[in-house]
Protein backbone atom coordinates (compact mmCIF):
# COMPACT_ATOMS: atom_id res chain seq x y z
CA UNK A 1 0.00 0.00 0.00
CA UNK A 2 1.34 3.39 -0.94
CA UNK A 3 -1.07 5.41 1.17
CA UNK A 4 -2.07 4.79 4.76
CA UNK A 5 -5.63 3.60 4.85
CA UNK A 6 -8.04 5.57 7.02
CA UNK A 7 -9.79 2.30 7.71
CA UNK A 8 -6.58 0.86 9.15
CA UNK A 9 -6.14 3.95 11.35
CA UNK A 10 -9.71 3.67 12.57
CA UNK A 11 -9.20 -0.01 13.30
CA UNK A 12 -6.06 0.67 15.32
CA UNK A 13 -7.72 3.51 17.21
CA UNK A 14 -10.76 1.48 18.19
CA UNK A 15 -8.96 -1.79 18.82
CA UNK A 16 -6.22 -0.23 20.90
CA UNK A 17 -7.97 2.75 22.41
CA UNK A 18 -7.99 3.25 26.11
CA UNK A 19 -4.47 4.17 27.31
CA UNK A 20 -0.80 5.08 27.22
CA UNK A 21 2.48 5.02 29.06
CA UNK A 22 1.73 7.73 31.61
CA UNK A 23 -1.16 6.42 33.65
CA UNK A 24 -0.84 6.48 37.44
CA UNK A 25 -2.56 5.37 40.65
CA UNK A 26 -5.09 8.19 40.48
CA UNK A 27 -5.97 7.69 36.82
CA UNK A 28 -5.04 4.09 35.96
CA UNK A 29 -6.15 4.26 32.33
CA UNK A 30 -4.61 6.45 29.65
CA UNK A 31 -4.50 6.90 25.89
CA UNK A 32 -2.11 8.67 23.54
CA UNK A 33 -2.51 9.50 19.84
CA UNK A 34 -0.14 11.33 17.51
CA UNK A 35 2.33 11.17 14.66
CA UNK A 36 5.20 8.74 14.21
CA UNK A 37 8.56 8.61 12.43
CA UNK A 38 10.37 5.43 11.37
CA UNK A 39 14.18 5.41 10.97
CA UNK A 40 15.95 2.36 9.51
CA UNK A 41 19.30 3.99 9.03
CA UNK A 42 21.22 4.44 12.29
CA UNK A 43 20.71 0.97 13.64
CA UNK A 44 22.95 -1.08 11.46
CA UNK A 45 23.15 -3.33 8.42
CA UNK A 46 20.80 -5.97 7.09
CA UNK A 47 22.64 -8.97 8.44
CA UNK A 48 20.11 -9.36 11.25
CA UNK A 49 22.39 -11.42 13.49
CA UNK A 50 23.79 -8.69 15.71
CA UNK A 51 22.07 -6.68 18.35
CA UNK A 52 24.06 -3.64 17.35
CA UNK A 53 26.21 -3.57 14.24
CA UNK A 54 28.56 -0.94 12.90
CA UNK A 55 27.85 2.61 13.83
CA UNK A 56 24.35 1.79 14.96
CA UNK A 57 23.47 5.25 16.34
CA UNK A 58 25.19 7.20 13.63
CA UNK A 59 23.12 10.12 12.40
CA UNK A 60 20.44 9.47 15.05
CA UNK A 61 19.09 13.00 14.60
CA UNK A 62 19.36 13.09 10.80
CA UNK A 63 15.65 13.79 10.47
CA UNK A 64 15.75 15.06 6.92
CA UNK A 65 17.95 12.31 5.54
CA UNK A 66 16.60 9.22 7.25
CA UNK A 67 13.29 9.75 9.08
CA UNK A 68 10.01 8.62 7.55
CA UNK A 69 7.53 11.07 9.13
CA UNK A 70 3.79 10.57 8.84
CA UNK A 71 1.84 13.81 8.30
CA UNK A 72 -1.32 12.38 9.89
CA UNK A 73 -2.27 10.48 13.04
CA UNK A 74 -0.24 7.32 12.78
CA UNK A 75 0.04 5.78 16.21
CA UNK A 76 -2.20 4.92 19.14
CA UNK A 77 -0.93 3.81 22.53
CA UNK A 78 -2.91 2.55 25.48
CA UNK A 79 -2.21 0.85 28.79
CA UNK A 80 -3.12 0.14 32.38
CA UNK A 81 -1.30 1.15 35.53
CA UNK A 82 -0.29 -1.91 37.58
CA UNK A 83 1.54 -0.78 40.72
CA UNK A 84 4.81 0.67 41.97
CA UNK A 85 5.10 3.07 38.98
CA UNK A 86 4.80 0.15 36.53
CA UNK A 87 2.30 0.07 33.66
CA UNK A 88 1.47 -2.31 30.85
CA UNK A 89 1.30 -0.48 27.50
CA UNK A 90 0.23 -1.49 23.97
CA UNK A 91 0.98 0.53 20.85
CA UNK A 92 -0.14 0.38 17.23
CA UNK A 93 1.78 2.25 14.51
CA UNK A 94 1.32 2.68 10.72
CA UNK A 95 3.55 4.62 8.33
CA UNK A 96 4.84 4.97 4.77
CA UNK A 97 8.53 4.17 4.22
CA UNK A 98 10.35 6.24 1.59
CA UNK A 99 13.80 6.08 3.22
CA UNK A 100 15.10 2.60 3.96
CA UNK A 101 18.46 3.21 5.56
CA UNK A 102 20.42 5.24 3.05
CA UNK A 103 18.24 4.08 0.14
CA UNK A 104 15.12 5.63 -1.27
CA UNK A 105 12.13 3.33 -1.81
CA UNK A 106 8.67 3.73 -3.21
CA UNK A 107 6.26 4.17 -0.28
CA UNK A 108 6.52 0.84 1.49
CA UNK A 109 3.67 0.31 3.95
CA UNK A 110 4.84 -0.21 7.55
CA UNK A 111 2.81 -1.65 10.46
CA UNK A 112 3.76 -2.42 14.04
CA UNK A 113 1.94 -3.82 17.05
CA UNK A 114 3.87 -3.97 20.32
CA UNK A 115 3.48 -4.32 24.02
CA UNK A 116 5.80 -3.33 26.83
CA UNK A 117 6.15 -2.74 30.54
CA UNK A 118 6.70 0.95 31.22
CA UNK A 119 8.32 2.35 34.36
CA UNK A 120 7.67 5.96 35.35
CA UNK A 121 10.59 7.97 36.74
CA UNK A 122 8.47 10.94 37.86
CA UNK A 123 8.70 9.93 41.51
CA UNK A 124 12.49 9.83 41.35
CA UNK A 125 12.58 13.35 39.98
CA UNK A 126 9.91 14.55 42.43
CA UNK A 127 7.84 16.29 39.79
CA UNK A 128 4.18 16.31 38.80
CA UNK A 129 4.64 18.01 35.43
CA UNK A 130 7.57 16.25 33.81
CA UNK A 131 7.44 12.46 33.69
CA UNK A 132 10.42 10.60 32.20
CA UNK A 133 9.81 6.90 31.58
CA UNK A 134 11.53 3.74 30.33
CA UNK A 135 10.01 0.68 28.68
CA UNK A 136 10.92 -2.84 27.64
CA UNK A 137 8.89 -5.34 25.66
CA UNK A 138 8.34 -6.94 22.29
CA UNK A 139 6.24 -6.69 19.16
CA UNK A 140 5.72 -7.54 15.53
CA UNK A 141 6.54 -5.43 12.47
CA UNK A 142 5.36 -5.71 8.85
CA UNK A 143 6.83 -4.20 5.70
CA UNK A 144 5.56 -4.74 2.13
CA UNK A 145 5.87 -3.75 -1.52
CA UNK A 146 9.63 -3.40 -1.59
CA UNK A 147 11.88 -3.33 -4.68
CA UNK A 148 14.16 -5.94 -3.17
CA UNK A 149 15.25 -9.35 -4.41
CA UNK A 150 15.82 -12.71 -2.79
CA UNK A 151 19.28 -11.73 -1.64
CA UNK A 152 17.81 -9.83 1.28
CA UNK A 153 14.58 -8.19 0.24
CA UNK A 154 11.11 -9.26 -0.79
CA UNK A 155 9.05 -9.43 -3.89
CA UNK A 156 6.85 -6.40 -4.41
CA UNK A 157 3.54 -8.06 -3.68
CA UNK A 158 4.41 -9.74 -0.35
CA UNK A 159 3.64 -8.47 3.15
CA UNK A 160 6.50 -9.57 5.41
CA UNK A 161 6.40 -9.60 9.20
CA UNK A 162 8.87 -10.46 11.94
CA UNK A 163 9.03 -10.35 15.73
CA UNK A 164 11.16 -7.84 17.59
CA UNK A 165 12.48 -6.98 21.00
CA UNK A 166 12.19 -3.30 21.90
CA UNK A 167 13.27 -0.73 24.44
CA UNK A 168 11.69 2.69 24.91
CA UNK A 169 12.63 5.96 26.52
CA UNK A 170 10.42 9.03 26.58
CA UNK A 171 9.10 12.10 28.36
CA UNK A 172 5.59 13.34 29.09
CA UNK A 173 4.69 16.88 30.08
CA UNK A 174 1.37 17.09 31.96
CA UNK A 175 -0.56 20.30 31.54
CA UNK A 176 -3.10 19.02 34.09
CA UNK A 177 -3.87 15.81 35.93
CA UNK A 178 -5.50 14.50 32.76
CA UNK A 179 -3.92 16.10 29.67
CA UNK A 180 -0.29 15.97 28.56
CA UNK A 181 2.11 15.76 25.64
CA UNK A 182 4.39 12.77 25.09
CA UNK A 183 7.64 12.31 23.14
CA UNK A 184 9.22 8.86 22.92
CA UNK A 185 11.68 6.74 20.95
CA UNK A 186 11.58 2.96 20.68
CA UNK A 187 14.49 0.83 19.48
CA UNK A 188 13.23 -2.29 17.70
CA UNK A 189 15.71 -5.15 17.53
CA UNK A 190 14.56 -7.63 14.88
CA UNK A 191 14.86 -11.31 15.69
CA UNK A 192 17.34 -13.20 13.39
CA UNK A 193 15.70 -14.89 10.41
CA UNK A 194 16.83 -16.38 7.12
CA UNK A 195 15.21 -13.59 5.21
CA UNK A 196 15.28 -10.42 7.28
CA UNK A 197 13.06 -7.98 5.47
CA UNK A 198 12.44 -5.68 8.40
CA UNK A 199 15.71 -4.58 9.93
CA UNK A 200 16.56 -2.99 13.28
CA UNK A 201 14.99 0.44 13.44
CA UNK A 202 13.77 3.28 15.61
CA UNK A 203 10.15 4.36 16.01
CA UNK A 204 9.79 7.95 17.19
CA UNK A 205 6.44 9.46 18.18
CA UNK A 206 4.91 12.68 19.47
CA UNK A 207 1.33 12.91 20.63
CA UNK A 208 -1.42 14.05 22.93
CA UNK A 209 -1.90 11.96 26.06
CA UNK A 210 -5.00 11.63 28.19
CA UNK A 211 -5.21 9.68 31.42
CA UNK A 212 -8.44 8.89 33.24
CA UNK A 213 -10.34 6.26 35.21
CA UNK A 214 -9.84 7.65 38.70
CA UNK A 215 -12.94 7.35 40.89
CA UNK A 216 -14.21 10.58 42.42
CA UNK A 217 -17.70 9.80 43.72
CA UNK A 218 -18.45 13.26 45.10
CA UNK A 219 -16.85 15.15 42.20
CA UNK A 220 -14.65 17.34 44.37
CA UNK A 221 -11.48 16.67 42.38
CA UNK A 222 -10.05 14.37 45.05
CA UNK A 223 -9.98 10.70 44.19
CA UNK A 224 -11.88 8.38 46.51
CA UNK A 225 -8.77 6.54 47.61
CA UNK A 226 -7.39 9.82 48.99
CA UNK A 227 -10.75 11.28 50.02
CA UNK A 228 -11.54 11.12 53.74
CA UNK A 229 -15.16 12.01 52.85
CA UNK A 230 -15.68 10.27 49.48
CA UNK A 231 -19.45 10.74 49.39
CA UNK A 232 -19.50 14.46 50.21
CA UNK A 233 -17.78 17.14 48.10
CA UNK A 234 -15.00 18.78 50.07
CA UNK A 235 -11.68 20.56 49.94
CA UNK A 236 -8.19 19.32 49.27
CA UNK A 237 -7.05 21.11 52.44
CA UNK A 238 -9.21 18.74 54.47
CA UNK A 239 -8.51 15.59 52.43
CA UNK A 240 -11.80 15.90 50.60
CA UNK A 241 -13.99 16.72 53.60
CA UNK A 242 -16.29 19.77 53.46
CA UNK A 243 -16.14 23.08 55.29
CA UNK A 244 -19.68 24.28 54.65
CA UNK A 245 -19.31 27.70 56.26
CA UNK A 246 -15.78 28.30 54.93
CA UNK A 247 -14.31 29.21 58.32
CA UNK A 248 -11.28 26.95 58.04
CA UNK A 249 -12.70 24.22 60.29
CA UNK A 250 -13.94 21.09 58.53
CA UNK A 251 -17.53 20.12 59.25
CA UNK A 252 -16.64 16.96 61.19
CA UNK A 253 -14.74 19.10 63.72
CA UNK A 254 -17.01 22.16 63.50
CA UNK A 255 -19.55 22.54 66.32
CA UNK A 256 -21.30 25.20 64.20
CA UNK A 257 -20.83 23.84 60.63
CA UNK A 258 -23.25 26.28 58.98
CA UNK A 259 -22.13 29.45 60.78
CA UNK A 260 -18.79 31.13 60.16
CA UNK A 261 -16.80 30.84 63.34
CA UNK A 262 -13.34 30.81 64.87
CA UNK A 263 -10.99 27.79 64.89
CA UNK A 264 -10.18 28.38 68.57
CA UNK A 265 -13.88 27.92 69.38
CA UNK A 266 -14.34 24.70 67.33
CA UNK A 267 -15.72 26.68 64.40
CA UNK A 268 -18.34 28.61 66.36
CA UNK A 269 -18.57 32.42 66.50
CA UNK A 270 -18.27 34.65 69.56
CA UNK A 271 -20.69 37.42 68.62
CA UNK A 272 -20.21 39.50 71.78
CA UNK A 273 -16.43 38.99 71.97
CA UNK A 274 -16.46 37.85 75.58
CA UNK A 275 -14.35 34.74 75.02
CA UNK A 276 -17.33 32.37 75.23
CA UNK A 277 -18.47 30.86 71.91
CA UNK A 278 -22.10 31.44 70.98
CA UNK A 279 -23.03 27.76 71.27
CA UNK A 280 -21.97 27.85 74.94
CA UNK A 281 -23.00 31.45 75.66
CA UNK A 282 -26.30 31.89 77.49
CA UNK A 283 -26.16 35.58 76.58
CA UNK A 284 -24.56 35.53 73.07
CA UNK A 285 -25.44 39.16 72.28
CA UNK A 286 -24.17 40.71 75.53
CA UNK A 287 -20.56 40.54 76.67
CA UNK A 288 -20.26 38.58 79.89
CA UNK A 289 -17.91 36.34 81.82
CA UNK A 290 -17.14 32.66 81.34
CA UNK A 291 -17.97 31.68 84.93
CA UNK A 292 -21.49 33.05 84.39
CA UNK A 293 -22.00 31.16 81.12
CA UNK A 294 -21.16 34.25 79.07
CA UNK A 295 -23.72 36.47 80.80
CA UNK A 296 -22.86 39.74 82.54
CA UNK A 297 -22.78 40.26 86.32
CA UNK A 298 -22.37 44.01 86.68
CA UNK A 299 -22.17 44.07 90.48
CA UNK A 300 -20.06 40.92 90.75
CA UNK A 301 -22.33 39.27 93.30
CA UNK A 302 -22.46 35.96 91.44
CA UNK A 303 -25.96 36.51 90.06
CA UNK A 304 -26.39 37.29 86.36
CA UNK A 305 -27.92 40.67 85.56
CA UNK A 306 -30.93 38.99 83.93
CA UNK A 307 -31.83 37.33 87.26
CA UNK A 308 -30.60 40.13 89.51
CA UNK A 309 -33.29 42.50 90.77
CA UNK A 310 -30.51 44.84 91.82
CA UNK A 311 -27.90 44.40 89.04
CA UNK A 312 -25.84 47.42 90.09
CA UNK A 313 -25.80 46.64 93.82
CA UNK A 314 -24.07 43.69 95.43
CA UNK A 315 -26.72 41.43 96.82
CA UNK A 316 -27.47 37.85 97.78
CA UNK A 317 -29.03 34.96 95.88
CA UNK A 318 -31.69 34.48 98.59
CA UNK A 319 -33.03 37.97 97.90
CA UNK A 320 -32.80 37.77 94.06
CA UNK A 321 -29.53 39.63 93.89
CA UNK A 322 -30.54 42.49 96.18
CA UNK A 323 -29.03 43.16 99.60
CA UNK A 324 -31.19 42.33 102.58
CA UNK A 325 -32.89 45.50 103.94
CA UNK A 326 -32.32 46.92 107.41
CA UNK A 327 -35.41 49.09 107.80
CA UNK A 328 -34.61 50.36 111.28
CA UNK A 329 -30.90 50.80 110.55
CA UNK A 330 -29.78 48.87 113.58
CA UNK A 331 -27.34 46.71 111.55
CA UNK A 332 -29.59 43.72 112.08
CA UNK A 333 -31.01 42.70 108.68
CA UNK A 334 -34.79 42.60 108.51
CA UNK A 335 -34.73 38.85 107.86
CA UNK A 336 -33.01 38.38 111.22
CA UNK A 337 -34.57 41.35 113.03
CA UNK A 338 -37.39 40.45 115.40
CA UNK A 339 -38.22 44.14 115.52
CA UNK A 340 -37.52 45.33 111.94
CA UNK A 341 -39.18 48.69 112.49
CA UNK A 342 -37.51 49.41 115.85
CA UNK A 343 -33.77 49.75 116.26
CA UNK A 344 -32.18 47.36 118.66
CA UNK A 345 -28.93 45.53 119.29
CA UNK A 346 -28.15 42.26 117.57
CA UNK A 347 -27.82 40.69 120.99
CA UNK A 348 -31.50 41.43 121.49
CA UNK A 349 -32.61 40.13 118.10
CA UNK A 350 -32.67 43.63 116.62
CA UNK A 351 -35.27 44.74 119.12
CA UNK A 352 -34.87 47.61 121.57
CA UNK A 353 -33.94 46.70 125.12
CA UNK A 354 -37.46 45.39 125.68
CA UNK A 355 -36.19 42.80 128.11
CA UNK A 356 -34.87 45.53 130.36
CA UNK A 357 -38.32 47.07 130.35
CA UNK A 358 -39.93 43.71 130.96
CA UNK A 359 -37.51 42.88 133.72
CA UNK A 360 -38.49 46.05 135.49
CA UNK A 361 -41.97 44.58 135.78
CA UNK A 362 -40.69 41.34 137.30
CA UNK A 363 -40.73 42.60 140.86
CA UNK A 364 -44.23 44.08 140.47
CA UNK A 365 -46.11 40.97 139.31
CA UNK A 366 -46.32 39.14 142.64
CA UNK A 367 -48.77 36.66 144.15
CA UNK A 368 -50.16 35.85 147.58
CA UNK A 369 -48.81 32.78 149.35
CA UNK A 370 -50.11 29.61 147.74
CA UNK A 371 -52.21 31.56 145.21
CA UNK A 372 -52.18 31.97 141.38
CA UNK A 373 -54.89 34.61 141.14
CA UNK A 374 -53.84 38.02 139.84
CA UNK A 375 -53.92 40.70 142.52
CA UNK A 376 -55.66 43.99 141.78
CA UNK A 377 -52.52 46.02 142.41
CA UNK A 378 -50.60 44.32 139.54
CA UNK A 379 -53.29 44.89 136.87
CA UNK A 380 -51.87 48.31 135.97
CA UNK A 381 -48.40 46.83 135.40
CA UNK A 382 -49.89 44.06 133.28
CA UNK A 383 -51.72 46.63 131.14
CA UNK A 384 -48.36 48.32 130.51
CA UNK A 385 -46.91 44.97 129.46
CA UNK A 386 -49.83 44.43 127.06
CA UNK A 387 -49.13 47.80 125.42
CA UNK A 388 -45.41 46.99 125.13
CA UNK A 389 -46.02 43.60 123.53
CA UNK A 390 -48.37 45.14 120.98
CA UNK A 391 -45.59 47.50 119.88
CA UNK A 392 -43.62 44.46 118.68
CA UNK A 393 -46.09 42.37 116.71
CA UNK A 394 -43.41 40.04 115.35
CA UNK A 395 -41.85 39.23 118.69
CA UNK A 396 -42.66 36.18 120.80
CA UNK A 397 -42.52 35.99 124.58
CA UNK A 398 -42.02 33.50 127.40
CA UNK A 399 -44.06 33.88 130.63
CA UNK A 400 -42.12 32.33 133.55
CA UNK A 401 -43.85 31.40 136.83
CA UNK A 402 -41.91 31.18 140.17
CA UNK A 403 -42.63 30.36 143.88
CA UNK A 404 -40.98 30.63 147.28
CA UNK A 405 -39.55 27.55 148.99
CA UNK A 406 -42.40 26.93 151.36
CA UNK A 407 -44.13 23.65 150.55
CA UNK A 408 -43.03 20.63 148.57
CA UNK A 409 -41.16 20.90 145.29
CA UNK A 410 -43.97 19.25 143.34
CA UNK A 411 -46.53 21.59 144.87
CA UNK A 412 -44.39 24.62 144.05
CA UNK A 413 -43.77 23.39 140.47
CA UNK A 414 -47.51 23.08 139.81
CA UNK A 415 -48.17 26.44 141.48
CA UNK A 416 -45.53 28.17 139.30
CA UNK A 417 -47.11 26.75 136.15
CA UNK A 418 -50.57 27.93 137.29
CA UNK A 419 -49.24 31.45 137.94
CA UNK A 420 -47.64 31.61 134.43
CA UNK A 421 -50.89 30.36 132.91
CA UNK A 422 -52.97 32.99 134.69
CA UNK A 423 -50.77 35.80 133.30
CA UNK A 424 -50.97 34.30 129.78
CA UNK A 425 -54.76 34.22 130.10
CA UNK A 426 -54.77 37.89 131.08
CA UNK A 427 -52.58 38.89 128.15
CA UNK A 428 -54.71 36.88 125.68
CA UNK A 429 -57.89 38.43 127.09
CA UNK A 430 -56.32 41.81 126.36
CA UNK A 431 -55.62 41.14 122.66
CA UNK A 432 -52.29 39.30 122.56
CA UNK A 433 -52.16 36.32 120.18
CA UNK A 434 -51.75 33.13 122.20
CA UNK A 435 -49.31 31.83 119.51
CA UNK A 436 -46.86 34.52 120.61
CA UNK A 437 -46.87 33.40 124.25
CA UNK A 438 -45.34 30.40 126.01
CA UNK A 439 -46.00 29.61 129.70
CA UNK A 440 -43.25 27.89 131.72
CA UNK A 441 -43.10 27.06 135.43
CA UNK A 442 -39.80 26.97 137.35
CA UNK A 443 -41.17 26.18 140.83
CA UNK A 444 -38.80 27.26 143.61
CA UNK A 445 -35.61 26.78 141.54
CA UNK A 446 -34.95 30.41 140.48
CA UNK A 447 -35.33 32.71 143.50
CA UNK A 448 -34.30 36.37 143.17
CA UNK A 449 -34.17 36.95 146.90
CA UNK A 450 -33.49 35.09 150.17
CA UNK A 451 -36.35 32.90 151.40
CA UNK A 452 -35.31 33.47 154.99
CA UNK A 453 -37.41 36.60 155.34
CA UNK A 454 -41.02 37.42 154.62
CA UNK A 455 -39.92 40.17 152.21
CA UNK A 456 -37.64 37.84 150.29
CA UNK A 457 -40.31 35.13 149.99
CA UNK A 458 -42.84 37.73 148.78
CA UNK A 459 -40.43 38.78 145.97
CA UNK A 460 -39.90 35.15 144.91
CA UNK A 461 -43.67 34.63 144.46
CA UNK A 462 -43.61 36.24 140.99
CA UNK A 463 -44.05 36.01 137.19
CA UNK A 464 -41.44 37.32 134.71
CA UNK A 465 -42.08 38.02 130.97
CA UNK A 466 -39.09 37.69 128.63
CA UNK A 467 -38.43 37.95 124.88
CA UNK A 468 -38.23 34.47 123.33
CA UNK A 469 -34.92 33.55 121.75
Amino acid sequence: MKNISLKVLAFLFVALSLNLNAQNEDNPWAISVGVSAIDFYPVGNHDGDQFFSGDNFEDFFSVKDHWNISPTVSYVSFGRYLKNNLSLTFTGTVNNIEKYGSESVDNLSYYNLSGRFTYSLAELFNTNKLEPFLGIGGGYSWLDEGPFNSNGYVDSSTLNGIGSFNTTFGLSYWVSDFIGFTLQSTYNYIMPKDTNIVQQHFTHSAGLSVRFGGKDTDGDGIYDKNDACPDVAGLETFNGCPDTDGDGVQDSEDSCPEIVGIPDYAGCPDSDGDGVSDNKDRCPDVSGIESMGGCPDSDGDGITDAKDNCPDTVGVRGNRGCPWPDTDGDSVLDKDDKCPDEAGPASNGGCPEIEKILSSYAKTINFDYGKSAIKDEVVEALQGIVALIKEYPNAEFVVEGHTDSIGSESFNQTLSEERAASIVAFLVSNGIDTARLTAVGFGETSPISEDSTKEGMAQNRRVEIKLAN
